[in-house]
């Protein structure tokens, strides 16, 4: 680690997405601890996001231009936390018109950025940066396997249209779907419309990029880092995960001292490996009927578990989604614990208590279970989650799919009957170990995500304005 400055100024480019933005600035806070001058871009809105940082690295400059929207976003909506899913497309279109303001930035600076790293939703930047002469560097804060397949998607677009079922035989172990369980960002995707052309030429034109980074570890996805690879034509890829392991900037949550001593005074009252850890992310809310069949399924299950529900709004209400019904927790007091709105996910799933997690698996909340050794069961509903889930399912057999799909509402009988078998199944808990165990090498000195941080340290320190 160096403490001189370095002097090599990069950009950073997140998309205002909380999945997306939490591994990439535990990235930044390693590239600040190398020396290396950073500028980070976003909108007004967004300038929130970078709290974290910005205590440990007041030499962070931040690069802050007007959202420019786009019709189909409500006004003063510049995060997809604001709008769900959908607002994935018109978000990154959005973006997509700084380009303008971002050369002329460029322009106007006596150090500019020496290149720029910006998030894989935001693939037109790479054209930016061949523009004013820099390496662009994408970052994927999914998976490489989501990635193969999504490469794979967007290249033969035309012959997947029709199909039901998708085999992918091109790739290692070849993955299979129903069509449902493709990545939504492809699933959505509109022919001729001008908003889907540009997240369509971004990602293609990701392929293109000088290097790409994952927040993942060989141990995990081997076969797909080496895919992608041969794909790219060079071995610019590098896995640098799980990078919250690495060290990041620590989270910000909006969590409060009293609520937190509840939960862990409670936990430590439970033996151990006996909790069910159950949270579905940030995006994702149940229906009053999934809630229902939830609770019942916990309830029925006799298992010991902590569940994360959303503090709904009168409009979700109304919308039909679910918050915990009338009376659970008092039925379940001692063995159930029920926490509304913000959970700390990261210090719960490593309590000695817990050793299950019920999860739609979104790629940092697998992360984060697989660095706690804990047994993930699935509920995937959207994005790249089936994707995540058939990884952990049939290829690393760690995990159980109790559920699927972003309106199933599961039998809470047969549901609480899964938890059961999921929450005592000794294998599941000695392979989950294995890879937390694997995660952990990975980060260390001499490990394969550590060697990588270094490459792409030592690769950024010799590029010079």
């Amino acid at each position: 680690m160096s403490s001189s400055k370095n002097g090599v100024h990069i950009l950073i480019f997140p998309f205002p997405a909380q999945g997306h933005i939490l591994p990439l600035l535990d990235l930044t806070h390693q590239l600040l601890l190398h020396g290396f001058k950073i500028t980070i871009l976003v909108t007004p809105k967004n300038v929130p996001i970078l709290d974290p940082l910005i205590p440990t690295h007041p030499s962070i400059e931040t690069l802050v231009f007007p959202f420019p929207g786009h019709p189909s976003l409500p006004a003063g909506v510049e995060n997809v936390k604001d709008v769900g899913n959908s607002g994935n497309a018109p978000i990154i279109a959005g973006l997509s018109k700084l380009r303008g303001p971002i050369l002329d930035w460029f322009k106007a600076q006596s150090n500019p950025p020496v290149a720029i790293i910006y998030d894989f939703f935001l693939g037109w930047t790479l054209d930016l940066a061949q523009q004013v002469g820099v390496p662009g560097i994408v970052f994927y804060s999914s998976g490489p396997l989501f990635v193969s397949i999504l490469v794979d998607l967007w290249k033969n677009l035309w012959a997947y249209k029709g199909l039901d079922f998708v085999e992918f035989n091109g790739l290692p172990k070849s993955p299979r779907f129903v069509r449902e369980h493709l990545p939504s960002v492809f699933l959505k995707f509109k022919e001729d419309d001008p908003t889907w052309e540009i997240v369509r030429n971004g990602f293609i034109a990701n392929g293109r990029s000088f290097g790409s980074i994952f927040n993942t570890f060989e141990a995990l996805e081997s076969d797909y880092l080496g895919f992608l690879k041969k794909e790219m034509g060079h071995e610019r890829v590098y896995s640098i995960g799980p990078i919250n392991l690495v060290g990041g900037p620590g989270r910000i949550g909006k969590s409060n001292v009293d609520a937190n001593e509840k939960i862990f005074s409670w936990l430590n009252e439970c033996p151990n490996e006996s909790v069910l850890y159950v949270a579905f992310g940030s995006q994702k809310s149940l229906t009053k009927a999934q809630m229902e069949a939830l609770t019942i399924g916990l309830e029925k299950s006799g298992v010991r578990f902590i569940l994360v529900a959303k503090q709904l709004t009168a409009q979700q209400e109304e919308q039909g989604f679910g918050s915990v019904p009338k009376g659970f927790e008092e039925r379940v007091l001692g063995k159930g614990l029920v926490i509304k709105g913000w959970a700390p996910q990261v210090e719960i799933l490593g309590h000695r208590a817990v050793s299950g997690f019920l999860s739609h698996c979104g790629w940092n909340s697998v992360l984060e279970a697989i660095v706690a050794g804990v047994v993930i069961l699935g509920w995937p509903m959207e994005a790249d989650q089936f994707i995540n889930t058939w990884l952990l399912v049939n290829i690393m057999k760690t995990s159980i799919r109790v559920c699927e799909g972003p309106n199933f509402v599961p039998d809470p009988i047969e549901l609480g009957r899964k938890i059961n078998q999921a929450m005592s199944n000794d294998l599941f808990k000695k392979r989950a170990k294995k890879m937390r165990d694997e995660a952990l090498e990975a980060v260390k000195i001499g490990g394969s995500s550590k060697r990588d941080l270094d490459s792409i340290v030592r690769e950024l320190a010799q590029l010079k304005s």
